[in-house]
């Protein structure tokens, strides 16, 4: 089935909608909602998968460390994701825009009657003019907050699983930074943002440089990874920085905003 040309993933880190505190960014999630509604109004089909479940759960519980025994950081996403929903339906809500909630594992994409039905019900909700929110079910499985080298490493990954499977055109990460750059913008006040990659190959590997924030699982190695999923399947794929979600306004009218990484490299 060719990918849908007005069906777009947008994928919010932790570090976006969460301040250094751990509290929800009510600002940025403000101004994501406005974004993301502004573009479906525009006949858009928006499926938002959102991290952060971890950091907000662990705020309300009033952690103040990541906690290293599973069983608490699986406790603190089955509150955090609550309180997430609870905020996300808010300001859609305030957009004028119904939003519904996916969670599942990475078990649920190998099963084919699972993912037949994970399928069904993401078009249904598009069908219906609906927003699903997407997040790995982190209270029962524990790839993501493990951070292994899995299919679900991330969200970054698993956002560009499920563009694949929805057959999405663009997949949008939102990140803490404007792109990929030739060296660390944080360090070297001289690198340059790399705006369109048609290749990932071991020079492109090599300017990724680990992991995020301390508030998140992802880094831009993450982000490659992601990249080489979707580009495999003809998505186009970028990364912007997630304080100006405005930039997507310029990505669907096909605007080079931060680093896109071309579609069908896998041909």
């Amino acid at each position: 089935m060719d990918n849908i040309k007005n069906r777009i993933v947008v994928k919010v880190g932790t570090s976006t909608i969460t301040t250094e505190e751990g509290f929800v960014d009510i600002r940025a999630i403000d101004k994501l909602a406005r974004v993301l509604s502004a573009i479906h109004n525009c006949g858009w089909e928006v499926i938002l998968v959102s991290s952060g479940a971890i950091a907000v759960g662990l705020n309300k519980m009033r952690i103040k460390e990541r906690p290293k025994e599973m069983k608490m950081k699986q406790a603190a996403a089955a509150v955090g994701q609550l309180e997430l929903m609870h905020i996300y339906d808010k300001f859609f809500s305030e957009y004028g825009k119904l939003v519904a909630q996916i969670l599942f594992t990475e078990d649920d994409i190998h099963q084919e009657y699972k993912r037949k039905n994970l399928t069904n019900t993401f078009n249904t909700l598009l069908e219906n003019n609906i927003i699903p929110i997407v997040n790995e079910n982190d209270s029962i499985s524990y790839t993501e907050i493990e951070s292994e080298k899995k299919i679900f490493s991330d969200n970054d990954a698993l956002s560009a699983v499920v563009a694949h499977f929805c057959n999405a055109s663009k997949l949008v990460l939102l990140s803490d930074i404007d792109g990929l750059y030739n060296g660390d913008p944080r360090k070297d006040p001289n690198a340059i943002l790399i705006g369109r990659i048609d290749k990932i190959d071991d020079s492109i590997r090599n300017l990724a440089s680990g992991a995020g924030t301390t508030r998140g699982t992802g880094g831009m190695v993450s982000k490659l990874d992601a990249a080489e999923i979707a580009t495999k399947y003809n998505i186009d794929m970028y990364i912007t920085n997630g304080r100006k979600p405005e930039n997507i306004y310029d990505i669907i009218d096909d605007k080079f905003i931060g680093t896109v990484f071309t579609g069908n490299q896998g041909v």
